[in-house]
């Protein structure tokens, strides 16, 4: 539904690493939109050049003025942007806010691995998905079945290819851009130290968790706390009440010593992406022997999560979208974040103490309703790393869910949703 954009002229700021925006620009111009990138780096040149370019070179505080004037001169309608949290795009948010502007941003998806997300004004933490049950009740009753999403199949080795690439760009053509300060540490030499460290961690790993599952399973099956680790770099971090990963694990595991039952145990898992970066076995282990716990305290890497999420009495989270995918499995969460799936009947409303001795499980009706309405508002089928051609367009995303689902049901649920939150009770805090 590209016809159905709303808007002519759309600028679109950084996007995922790879081809995607390129080729999600030409859809657009193929349904009459002009489109107008901006690069902010190599890295963008890479993969998106043409004349609709515009390259920004300045400092980072000479950003804003230099987006308004783009702003008023190509008379842009509406800008499409990839993660809310880079501080690039944290002013083009504020500004397109000011200007009133509609803008959209991209994710991964809220459901995975199968789509991504396009949400207007916001994702994550900043969603304005509205927070009531009852609306996902209702609107949800009101949907026709949809068919189920394609499989996109494995992303992982497409995504790295792009990010190698930009990486490499972004290092040694530095001096085209020399002013750019990525949100991240991009280097390509350093980044290909961590590639090294990080498969020679998988192989140790590897070994070191043999037959792990299964003596988790035979001795803890059903009475274990799984707190699945986010890359310590993760945007989401900003909508959390930590400062770092570090953060989380020292208050889950001063918690669960406090409050969980002793029959329980803890396992904590490591985020796979973040393997060559991190390692929490120091930390956990200080923290086993100050609380008492040690012996109560598993850290994984590679092992099967859906299996983890099964068999779990219950899951903390600080705001992955693991806490979705253990819904699906049955498994009670506890959010210590913001999440859009952070709702009454979905994830429990108690403090992480009470959580630890009484996990809440979910309304499996209203998370079928609240899948369903994602589906309706955000959740495109498809992928940003690897074109499935057979979706009809050029960008590889399903051309009969873009972007008009997501350019106006999202504000229209926020509007609905103000009435409902007039009569629903209040939250409780996340305590513990």
């Amino acid at each position: 539904m590209l016809r159905e954009l709303g808007a002519k002229r759309v600028l679109f700021l950084q996007g995922p690493n790879g081809p995607f925006f390129r080729r999600f620009a030409r859809d657009l111009r193929e349904r009459g939109c002009e489109v107008t990138k901006v690069n902010f780096c190599a890295g963008d040149d890479l993969f998106y050049r043409g004349p609709d370019v515009v390259r920004f070179r300045g400092r980072p505080d000479e950003w804003p003025d230099f987006l308004r004037e783009l702003l008023a001169g190509r008379r842009i309608e509406a800008i499409f942007l990839f993660g809310d949290g880079r501080p690039l795009h944290r002013a083009a948010v504020r500004i397109a806010t000011e200007k009133g502007i509609p803008f959209w941003v991209l994710e991964e998806g809220y459901l995975r691995p199968d789509h991504v997300t396009i949400e207007q004004s916001g994702v994550n933490g900043k969603s304005r998905l509205p927070k009531e049950a009852d609306f996902y009740r209702r609107a949800a009753a009101q949907l026709a079945d949809l068919p189920r999403p394609l499989a996109v199949g494995n992303t992982f080795w497409h995504q790295a290819l792009w990010t190698i690439l930009s990486s490499v760009a972004v290092t040694f053509f530095f001096w085209l851009y020399p002013r750019y300060q990525h949100h991240r540490d991009v280097n390509a030499l350093r980044q290909g130290f961590y590639w090294v460290r990080g498969a020679a961690r998988k192989l140790l790993y590897a070994v070191r968790d043999r037959g792990a599952l299964d003596l988790l399973l035979a001795r803890w099956r059903g009475r274990y706390f799984l707190l699945p680790l986010q890359v310590h770099c993760d945007a989401q971090i900003q909508h959390s009440p930590y400062r770092r990963i570090e953060d989380l694990i020292v208050e889950v595991v001063a918690s669960f010593a406090a409050h969980a039952p002793d029959d329980t145990c803890l396992v904590v898992k490591h985020h796979p992406h973040d393997r060559a970066y991190r390692d929490y076995g120091r930390l956990l282990r200080s923290l086993g022997r100050r609380h008492g716990c040690g012996a109560r305290i598993l850290y994984v890497h590679d092992l099967h999560l859906p299996t983890l999420l099964k068999h779990a009495r219950g899951i903390i989270t600080m705001n992955s979208t693991v806490g979705l995918s253990a819904l699906h499995h049955g498994a009670p969460v506890k959010v210590l974040g913001k999440a859009v799936y952070d709702i009454p009947g979905l994830t429990a409303t108690t403090s992480l103490a009470d959580f630890l001795v009484q996990p809440e499980p979910a309304d499996a009706a209203l998370l079928a309703a609240f899948v369903r309405w994602l589906r309706e508002a955000n959740q495109i089928n498809g992928s940003f790393y690897r074109r499935l051609a057979h979706l009809g367009t050029s960008c590889g995303l399903d051309a009969s869910v873009l972007p008009e689902r997501t350019a106006t049901r999202t504000v229209q649920a926020s509007r609905e949703a103000q009435t409902i939150a007039a009569t629903s009770p209040a939250r409780s805090g996340r305590g513990g």
